[in-house]
């Protein structure tokens, strides 16, 4: 069974980190141009906030959320971009004292909320073990984007491991969002965590195998980076379409990044 309490608190963990990253930045860091396109570090975290606010909503009052979301259906991208901007253009102490305020209610709430509760959101419901874990690999790869503009190397950690969870568990997703249909077969998915342990899903006689480090895989699947600048392996036919494809996020792939873009 999932530990909620461990979660919920590396929940918080991955978002600390982040916050160590921004909170000392003037307003020239705060508008330092990020990989994603248009985006600079406060859209980064104006986007976690935006999202976060409506996690929060959909765990305190989902037909509210419901009603909040009707936008998105004529321009989910738009829906998405609106939300990024209107904090990238706050005073920069103003948007890092909301967001710290809106990740910390978010993670009292999931912490409140019975486990097997479903939340509305922006695909399928989720309960809340599963909403606490998507909200760490955004906080991963929106964080990962403002490392990038900083120029910084962040240290992997064993939270890592939530994110490859939802890596591993999207597969049919990311098959569906690109218009495919997933293979009948499970795949084999074999990660070394930062501490060289091995985390594995799938059936370990599967003919389709997905191999390499944790943090490569991460990379991959939240398209933080190409697959040709990581040490994630294919073995066999179908694992090597889907590296192609993957992704962990709801939502449309966009372009993703180019090879050699952080080489």
């Amino acid at each position: 069974m999932t530990d909620v309490a461990r979660l919920i608190d590396d929940l918080r963990s991955e978002g600390d980190d982040l916050d160590r990253l921004v909170a000392g930045l003037d307003a020239d860091g705060w508008a330092t141009p990020t990989p994603a396109e248009g985006w600079s570090v406060a859209h980064q975290i104006s986007h976690l906030a935006w999202t976060d606010r409506l996690a929060s909503l959909a765990a305190r009052d989902p037909d509210a959320f419901t009603r909040e979301l009707a936008p998105a259906a004529a321009d989910p991208t738009g829906y998405v971009e609106a939300g990024a901007v209107e904090g990238a253009l706050e005073p920069p102490a103003r948007l890092l004292t909301r967001w710290r305020r809106g990740r910390r209610e978010l993670a009292d709430r999931l912490a409140t909320t019975p486990p097997e509760t479903r939340l509305p959101w922006f695909g399928p419901p989720m309960k809340v073990p599963s909403m606490a874990t998507a909200r760490i690999m955004e906080l991963f790869a929106h964080g990962q984007d403002v490392a990038d503009a900083l120029g910084v190397r962040r240290a992997p950690t064993p939270r890592l491991r939530h994110v490859a969870h939802l890596g591993a568990r999207t597969r049919d997703f990311a098959y569906a969002v690109h218009g495919l249909t997933p293979p009948a077969d499970e795949f084999r998915i074999e990660l070394t965590g930062p501490d060289g342990s091995t985390w594995a899903w799938g059936p370990a006689d599967a003919a389709q195998r997905v191999t390499g480090p944790a943090l490569d895989f991460c990379l991959l699947v939240t398209r933080r980076r190409h697959r040709a600048d990581l040490a994630v392996e294919a073995h066999g036919p179908d694992a090597d379409r889907w590296l192609d494809i993957a992704q962990a996020f709801a939502g449309l792939p966009g372009s993703g990044r180019a090879p050699g873009q952080f080489g």
